[in-house]
C-alpha cells in the first residue's frame, strides 16, 4: 500500500488488511505448559514450596545469581526488596515519578517515604543527573525501573550509589531478560525485583520473583513473608530468634501452578523474546527517516538490548510534523486499523495519594507522616515526567516475525506521519491528561 493512499480517517482504505493470526497471542502457551499445571492440580501441591524452589533455583541459575525469591505478585517481590534491603521508618527512598505504582508505594507500609526523580527523555528512565541532590542523610535505597523494556543507564547510578552507600533496587517487570552493556538487567544492583503477570513478556500467570548475591537481603525478605522457610537455615544472626512466624505478618508464597508453567517458560523464554526482538526491530526499520517517528529502544552496538518490548512504545516529534498533536496522529493510525494509544503511565509525584491521602491513620498524609520534611512536589517539580505523555504512543507488541504482517502496521504509522498537513485542519490538540496509572499490553 502506497503512503500516499487517501487516510482511512477520512474514508481511505485500512493500511491493515492481512489476517494477523496468532501474531499478538501471549503468553505462548504448548502442551508442556498444561501438562506441568495439571501435575500440580493432580498432586494436590498448589500450596506447597517444592516445585517454586525448584523455579527460583532454575531462575537464579538463568541470571547466574546466588538466590531468587518466588513471590505470589511482583508487587510483593518489590515489597520483600525493599525490606531485604533494611527500609524502614523514617527512610526515604529515590524512584521515577513515571513508572506503575508497586515501584513505589510499598515503601508506605514499611513507614518509609518516596522522593520522586526526574526520568531521561530519551530511555524514559531515571534519570542520572537527577538523583544525587535529592540524597540526604534519610536515603536509604535507589529504585531503578527498566522502564518499557528499556535498560536503565546503570553505571553512574550505581557510581552515585556506591558514592553515598545505598541501596540499588531495580524494578526489572517491564524487562525480564534485557541486557544493559552485556549484563542482565536485575543482576546490576543489590537486587532485582519483577513481575511475572500474564501480560508480561515473562508470563507465568500470576506471580513474581527477585534475585540478588546477597544473603542477608534474601534472608530478611524470606523472614518478612516465607514462614514456611523461616527456619533453622537462616543464618543471619539477628532473624534466628524469630523464626517460625514471618515478622511483617505476610504471606508471600507463589501459587504452584504459576511455578510449575515458569519453569516450562524459562526454558523457551530467551529464544522468545530473541523473536520479539527481531520483530520489533524489523517494524522500527520500516519507518527509519519517517519524520516525527523515533524508536524507543538502546543503540546498536552498545551491548544494551529491550527485555521483551513489553508496553512497548515509540517517542513521537510533533515539531517535525508541524505540531500536529499526539492525539490527532494516533486517531489517524488507529482509524487505519492499529489500536494504539497516546502517553504512557501518568506521574506518580502528582496523584492525591502524594499529597493528601492518610492511608494509616497518622492524622497526616502518609507521604510525610515520618518524614523529617515536607516530600510533597507539586505541578511543575518534575517537567519531563510531566511532558513526556505528549510524546509517547504504545505501539503493536509484534510475537513473531513476519514481515508481510509488520510491513502493513508500519504502513499505517507512516501513512498517517507522511500526511500529517491533512490531519492538522480540526486538530483539537492534546487532553491535559494522556495515559494512565495502570496500563497492559498494547493491542494489535
Amino acid at each position: 500500500m502506497s503512503s500516499n493512499e487517501k487516510l482511512a480517517l477520512f474514508g481511505g482504505p485500512k493500511a491493515l488488511h492481512l489476517p494477523v493470526g496468532d501474531m499478538f497471542k501471549w503468553p505462548i502457551i504448548t502442551e508442556e505448559d498444561e501438562a506441568a499445571a495439571l501435575q500440580v492440580l493432580r498432586d494436590g501441591s498448589m500450596s506447597g514450596i517444592d516445585i517454586t524452589q525448584k523455579f527460583e533455583k532454575e531462575f537464579a541459575e538463568w541470571l547466574n545469581m546466588d538466590y531468587a525469591l518466588a513471590f505470589n505478585n511482583g508487587t510483593n517481590s518489590l515489597l520483600g526488596a525493599f525490606y531485604g534491603c533494611g527500609i524502614g521508618i523514617g527512610d526515604e527512598v529515590i524512584c521515577p515519578s513515571i513508572t506503575y505504582w508497586a515501584s513505589a508505594l510499598p515503601a508506605y507500609c514499611l513507614g518509609a517515604s518516596v522522593v520522586f526523580a526526574e526520568i531521561d527523555p530519551v530511555s524514559l528512565c531515571l534519570d542520572p543527573g537527577d538523583i544525587e541532590h535529592r540524597i540526604t542523610g534519610k536515603t536509604k535505597a535507589i529504585v531503578v525501573v527498566h522502564y518499557l523494556g528499556h535498560p536503565a543507564d546503570m553505571d553512574p547510578i550505581m557510581a552515585i550509589a556506591r558514592k553515598h552507600n545505598l541501596k540499588v533496587i531495580e524494578d526489572v517487570s517491564h524487562a525480564q531478560g534485557g541486557y544493559y552493556k552485556g549484563c542482565r538487567v536485575g543482576t546490576i544492583g543489590d537486587v532485582g525485583a519483577m513481575s511475572l503477570m500474564a501480560s508480561k513478556s515473562f508470563a507465568i500467570g500470576e506471580g513474581g520473583i527477585f534475585v540478588t548475591n546477597d544473603r542477608e537481603i534474601y534472608e530478611r525478605a524470606v523472614a518478612f513473608g516465607h514462614y514456611e522457610r523461616y527456619n533453622s537455615d537462616v543464618r543471619t544472626p539477628y532473624l534466628q530468634p524469630y523464626a517460625g512466624l514471618p515478622l511483617g505478618g505476610y504471606k508471600f508464597r507463589m501459587h504452584q501452578i504459576s511455578s510449575a508453567v515458569g519453569r516450562v517458560q524459562l526454558k523457551y523464554y530467551d529464544e522468545r523474546i530473541n523473536e520479539i526482538d527481531k520483530a520489533m526491530n524489523y517494524f522500527w526499520e520500516q519507518l527509519e527517516g519517517v519524520p516525527g517517528l523515533k524508536p524507543h529502544r538502546p543503540e546498536p552496538g552498545t551491548g544494551s538490548t529491550m527485555g521483551g518490548w513489553y508496553a512497548t512504545h515509540g517517542h513521537y516529534v510533533p515539531e517535525e510534523l508541524g505540531g500536529l498533536s499526539l492525539t490527532r496522529y494516533c486517531e489517524a493510525v488507529r482509524a487505519e486499523g492499529v489500536g494504539i494509544n497516546p502517553g504512557c503511565n501518568l506521574p506518580l509525584h502528582l496523584h492525591a495519594l502524594q499529597h493528601e491521602a492518610d492511608v494509616y491513620g497518622h492524622g497526616k498524609p502518609t507521604i510525610i507522616a515520618n518524614a523529617s520534611r515536607d516530600l510533597r512536589q507539586p505541578k511543575g517539580s518534575l517537567p519531563v515526567s510531566e511532558s513526556v505523555a505528549a510524546r509517547t504512543y504504545s505501539l503493536p507488541w509484534f510475537k513473531h516475525y513476519r514481515p508481510e504482517i509488520i510491513d502493513q502496521y508500519a504502513a499505517a504509522f507512516r501513512k498517517a506521519a507522511l500526511q500529517y498537513e491533512e490531519l492538522l485542519p480540526g486538530d483539537p490538540g492534546n487532553p491535559e491528561k494522556m495515559g494512565g496509572w495502570n496500563f497492559f499490553k498494547a493491542g494489535n
